[in-house]
Order: structure tokens, then sequence, then C-alpha cells
């Protein structure tokens, strides 16, 4: 539940930002540290049969991955062109695209009755090779915008999201029993670490956000839809059933957009990281009323379609 209301605690979290940015200011320096217990979290509810789909399908995790890392980041890169954005604001749309998969979206394929293991498959998979992919992504579509350094990025995500990771996974496994008891807390700790982000970047854009152009809201409102579409698109081109189809839409339309945001800050600019705070606000509401159409609708449960 905690983690279905996670748009009001972003913008609950965003409006206090924007009325006294001081609640929130004196985090920026300190939001990575968060972020990464977040990720130490994460890989400590991870277990191995959560890794089983990339042993017994990997044809299907290599696809998904490369729908992953093609759509989002040519989608984020053409819309950064035809918009003309400052070259700040352009960069943070091409990192929304290359960044990986949300831990959201597990949740939106559990309640889209979608393929919850392949989810999650895709979302690890996607989130490990983010340190090499996201940077090199980064500095090919946005060098043109601002000057990218790629290991310095590369180290950050290092730290922030695979050495957490792998130190979540070494607790789950000393710890297994103890770490079940707590596992609850976990999405909790998700949830209020991407609305701090969010709020954070939104209090160190106060005096700019009244004076957005009605472009970034429109390119985050594409960039999510495209994504949607190109994702479940993927999926009828993979020939994949219903089931994979709607898990793949998920994926690739809930990009890890505080992870980007935590990039910008540290890297670019908090005004890079505005489309990111923006589109983490935004994909989880339009995949929240996707699993409710997918369920009124029956698709949750009715399709049948084979996969190939």
């Amino acid at each position: 539940m905690i983690t279905r209301l996670l748009p009001v605690w972003v913008v609950l979290a965003g409006m206090a930002g924007y009325v006294h940015p001081p609640v929130l200011t004196w985090l920026n320096g300190r939001i990575e540290w968060l972020f990464a217990a977040t990720m130490l979290g994460i890989g400590a509810v991870l277990t191995p049969r959560d890794f089983a789909p990339v042993v017994k399908t990997p044809h299907w995790i290599v696809l998904g991955t490369l729908a992953q890392f093609t759509i989002m980041p040519l989608i984020g890169f053409v819309l950064a062109h035809v918009l003309r954005l400052t070259p700040e604001l352009s960069l943070g749309f091409i990192l929304v695209g290359c960044v990986p998969g949300a831990m959201a979206s597990n949740v939106m394929s559990y309640l889209a009755k979608a393929d919850v293991p392949y989810s999650i498959a895709l979302t690890t998979c996607s989130t490990l090779l983010a340190p090499l992919v996201t940077p090199a992504l980064v500095y090919v579509l946005g060098k043109t915008y601002v000057e990218i350094q790629f290991w310095p990025m590369f180290f950050n995500i290092i730290k922030i999201v695979i050495v957490p990771l792998l130190a979540g996974l070494w607790l789950r496994y000393k710890f297994g029993k103890v770490v079940e008891r707590i596992a609850w807390i976990f999405p909790v700790l998700s949830s209020v670490a991407i609305a701090l982000i969010c709020g954070l970047v939104i209090a160190l854009n106060q005096e700019r956000f009244m004076q957005m152009s009605a472009l970034v809201l429109a390119g985050v409102v594409l960039l999510n839809g495209l994504g949607l579409l190109g994702g479940y698109g993927a999926g009828v081109l993979y020939r994949f059933d219903g089931k994979r189809r709607r898990t793949l839409a998920i994926e690739v339309g809930m990009q890890n957009a505080g992870l980007g945001a935590v990039l910008a800050l540290k890297q670019f600019s908090a005004q890079a990281a505005l489309p990111n705070a923006l589109f983490a606000t935004w994909c989880v509401v339009t995949a929240a009323v996707l699993v409710e159409v997918w369920r009124v609708s029956g698709a949750a449960g009715g399709e049948q379609e084979e996969a190939g």
C-alpha cells in the first residue's frame, strides 16, 4: 500500500521542498547514501529463485534488456532534440532514458498479474549492467549538449548501486531468517528515499520550477507513454505471451529516475535532475492506472497468447 501511494509521498515531499526549501536542501550531497541504503535493502530481499529465469531462459532476459537500453535512450535523445530545451534539461531527458529499470516495476508487475520473476530478473540485470551501459549511453547521446565524464559516473554507480546491492545479497545469505522478518521495511525505505530525492530536486529548483516550460512536462509524459508502448510493442515483436508483454511494457516505461536524479545532482546540475524527478512521479502514476485498466478489462488473467 505504501508503495502504491508513492505518487502521494512524492507530491507531498515536492510541496514541502517548494514551500520551504531548507527542509530538504540539507540533504544535498547526502542523498546518494540514502539511495545506497535502498539498494542494500533490495539486495537483502532477493533470493536465488529470483535469478532462476536468467538461467532457464537467458534469451528472454537478453531481449528484454536490449529493449530496455535501446527504446528509452533513443526516445529521450529524440525528445531532447525535438523539444529544443536547455542543454541541462536535454541531458536530463537523456539520463532518464539511460538509467536501468525501476525497482517499483516489480511491484507494479505483481499488481498487474504479469510475469513477476521475469520483471525481477530484468530489473536486476539492467541494474548490474548500469555501471557500464548507463555512462556509455549518456556519453554517446549527451556529449553534444554538455561535457560528459564517463569514469566518474561509472564509479558513482558502482558506489551507490552495485556495492550496496552485493552487500544486501551477502546479508541475505548470512542472516536470512533475520532479514525475512524485517523484509517489509525495505519497500517502505525505498518509497521514502524516492520521495525525498524528488522533493530535494524541487527544492533546489524552486526559482526555476514555476517558470518551467510546459514542454518539459509534455516531454516527460511523452517519454513515459512512448516507453510503455515501445516495451509492449517489443513484446509483440518477440512473440511473448500477454503476461510477458505487460511485464516488458512496465519494465521499459518505468525507469529508475531516482538514480537519474542522484547522478544528475552529483555529476551535472540540479536542472538536469528535474526531468528525472518529474518522471519518477509520473511513471508510477501511469503504471498504477495501467494496472487498474488491465485488472478491470480482464487482461491480467485472460490473455492466452503463446510465447514465441
